[in-house]
């Protein structure tokens, strides 16, 4: 599908009907609607610290009345939209940021599916057109630690988003307990159960809705004796998405998963290099998709991603 950007250039900073234009361009993900977009929320920023400024100026003046007040703050919009159109740097940023946000859409949006793995469900993201529903997002960006400090926070002291605490506050000794195992790191693990679960959220069930605790995607081969949960997956053949129904490994537990995990990656002679490799989060997650993990093509980036953004942050 091909999405047209709106002409906003010539239009307030504060149009409404413009900014309702601008979270549709935002939506179509292109350069050219992430540019647009990034340009108005300029000129809004501008045109708020433009209005901070005259409500910091005394208004007691002869000339000083309603319909002057009209004027003076429809001039402060169309200068903050010339601004803006200018540029003063922020639009730049934020073409950056809004560009960085669908590429995270996507390595968060699909599960990714593999040789040895996975379901193919995700929950959908936030995407880059709910960014734009206020210009006091900009002020408070979730990365700002909160005052009283009781928020968790990531590898780099960002605050972490409610669901990313939650599944590594529900896994994290699982997870430490396979590290001293294979001497991977736990969020790295963690960063991988994340993507092939959906945080937890879209996990391989069993027909009868019940967990089958497994976390890793990790599929039933003939060797496999214990229990069995079936699932729709996607596998990619030469890079081309397919449908498939493909038998799962299930446990008792969300611990004999990560210990599952654990043996086959530090018994597969396979993984070798990629344990060598635990090190580093974008080689351990490249390696395991030059390993035969995954048949995802982009699978290493997507979990590189979501280890370094969301877990080390």
């Amino acid at each position: 599908m091909i999405f047209s950007t709106p002409d906003l250039s010539s239009r307030l900073a504060l149009d409404t009907k413009g900014l309702g234009d601008l979270k549709q361009s935002a939506r179509a993900g292109s350069p050219e609607a992430l540019k647009t977009a990034a340009t108005q929320f300029e000129a809004m920023f501008i045109n708020m610290m433009m209005k901070s400024m005259r409500d910091a100026t005394p208004q007691d003046g002869m000339l000083d009345n309603q319909q002057t007040k009209m004027f003076t703050s429809m001039l402060d919009q169309q200068m903050s939209q010339n601004l803006a159109k200018r540029g003063v740097g922020l639009a730049d940023v934020l073409t950056r940021q809004l560009g960085a946000q669908a590429i995270n859409a996507q390595a968060l949006a699909i599960g990714g599916d593999q040789n040895v793995p996975t379901s193919d469900a995700m929950p959908a993201p936030q995407n880059a057109g709910t960014l734009l529903t206020t210009p006091g997002a900009l002020l408070a960006p979730s990365s700002m630690p909160p005052l009283n400090g009781s928020a968790p926070l990531n590898g780099s002291g960002r605050v972490q988003s409610p669901h990313v605490a939650s599944f590594q506050q529900k896994l994290g000794a699982d997870a430490e307990a396979a590290s001293k195992v294979t001497g991977i790191p736990a969020k790295f693990m963690l960063g991988q159960a994340a993507l092939e679960s959906g945080w937890g959220k879209r996990e391989i069930k069993h027909a009868d809705g019940s967990a089958s605790h497994n976390l890793f995607g990790i599929k039933a081969g003939p060797g496999w004796k214990g229990k069995v949960a079936t699932a729709v997956t996607t596998e990619y053949v030469n890079g081309v998405p397919q449908t498939r129904v493909e038998k799962f490994r299930a446990y008792d537990s969300y611990a004999d998963s990560f210990k599952d995990y654990a043996r086959l990656l530090s018994t597969n002679p396979r993984y070798e290099k990629v344990l060598a490799s635990a090190g580093d989060a974008a080689s351990f997650a490249h390696g395991l998709q030059k390993a035969g993990y995954a048949t995802d093509p982009h699978y290493g980036a997507k979990l590189s991603r979501i280890i370094t953004h969301s877990l080390l942050g």
